[in-house]
C-alpha cells in the first residue's frame, strides 16, 4: 500500500467510525516528520508530496546514526502497513558490516555502495524502461548507483558499460539498445563527449552524469561538466559530478509522470 493509499485508508476508516479520531490523530502524529534522537527528522510525508520516499545519505552519518533512522522507518512502514522501500547511498562496507548485525534483512550492493531494505529479487512495477550507459569501466560505481536505484523504486533498467567515443563503432553497434529506452542516463568523465553523442542518436530525454574520472586537467569532474552543459544535442539534462542518485530519481520522475498528459 502506497503513503496515498494508507492516508485515504486511514481517512475512510474514520469516516465509516471503524477508527476514532483519537486514534487517528495518533497515527498521524508521526506522519509528516519524525525525530530520531538529537540528529535526524525523517520526513515521512516526502513520498506523497514528492512521489518517492525520503533517501539517507550515508557519507558523515555514524553506523549507529544509519541503523536508527532505518529502524525507524522500517517501525513507520509497520504502523501504515506500507512497503515503503528504505534506503541509504554511500554506504561503505564496513559501515554495511555494522548494520547488517542490527538489519537482518539488509540487501547491500557493494559496487553501487547503496544498501536497502528492499523487495529480493527487484521487480519492475511501473511501466518505462530506464537504459544507462557508460563511457568507460571506471565510470560503472556511478552508473550503478543509479540502475540499483531506479530498480529499488521499481522500474526496469538496462545497462551498457564502456561505449565511450574512443571506440565509437562499440556505441553504434548497440542502437538497438538505445533505441528500445524511454529515458537514457548517460555516464561518462575524463572529456565528457559521450552525452552529447547519444543525444544526437536518439528521441528520447537524456540525463547526463559527469563523473570524476580523468586526468589532471578533468579538475575532478569539472571538465566534462562543463562539456555536458555546453552540448549542442538538444534534450539533455545534467545533474551534478557523481549523482548517480539524483539522475536515477529525475528518470524515474519523468516516468512516473509520463502519463499526465495522455490524461489530460
Amino acid at each position: 500500500m502506497t503513503p496515498h493509499e494508507t492516508l485515504h485508508h486511514l481517512l475512510t476508516a474514520v469516516a465509516t467510525g471503524r477508527v476514532t479520531p483519537d486514534a487517528a490523530v495518533e497515527k498521524l502524529r508521526h506522519f509528516s516528520f519524525e525525530s530520531v534522537g538529537d540528529f535526524a527528522k525523517i520526513d515521512h510525508h516526502r513520498s506523497l508530496r514528492n512521489g518517492f520516499p525520503e533517501v539517507i545519505w550515508g557519507m558523515g552519518k555514524t553506523p549507529e546514526q544509519i541503523w536508527q533512522i532505518m529502524e525507524a522507518m522500517q517501525q513507520k512502514n509497520a504502523e501504515l502497513s506500507q512497503s515503503v522501500p528504505i534506503m541509504a547511498t554511500r554506504i561503505e562496507p564496513e559501515v554495511f558490516a555494522h548494520l547488517r548485525t542490527r538489519i537482518r534483512d539488509l540487501r547491500y550492493d557493494r559496487v553501487a555502495r547503496i544498501c536497502a531494505i528492499a523487495p529480493d529479487p527487484l521487480t519492475p512495477k511501473y511501466p518505462g524502461l530506464i537504459a544507462i550507459v557508460t563511457a568507460g569501466t571506471s565510470d560503472i560505481p556511478v552508473a550503478q548507483e543509479a540502475a540499483f536505484t531506479a530498480e529499488i523504486f521499481g522500474f526496469e533498467v538496462k545497462r551498457l558499460w564502456d561505449v565511450g567515443v574512443a571506440g565509437i563503432h562499440r556505441l553504434l553497434g548497440n542502437l538497438d539498445v538505445l533505441g528500445t529506452a524511454d529515458v537514457l542516463i548517460v555516464v561518462a568523465g575524463m572529456e565528457g563527449a559521450l552525452p552529447s553523442v547519444v543525444g544526437g542518436l536518439v528521441d528520447c530525454p537524456v540525463i547526463a552524469v559527469p563523473t570524476s574520472i580523468g586526468y589532471g586537467a578533468h579538475f575532478g569532474g569539472i571538465s566534462p561538466l562543463l562539456t555536458m552543459l555546453n552540448s549542442c544535442a538538444a534534450g539533455i539534462g545534467v545533474v551534478n559530478i557523481d549523482n548517480g542518485f539524483g539522475a536515477a530519481v529525475l528518470a524515474c520522475q519523468i516516468l512516473r509522470t509520463a502519463g499526465r498528459l495522455g490524461n489530460g
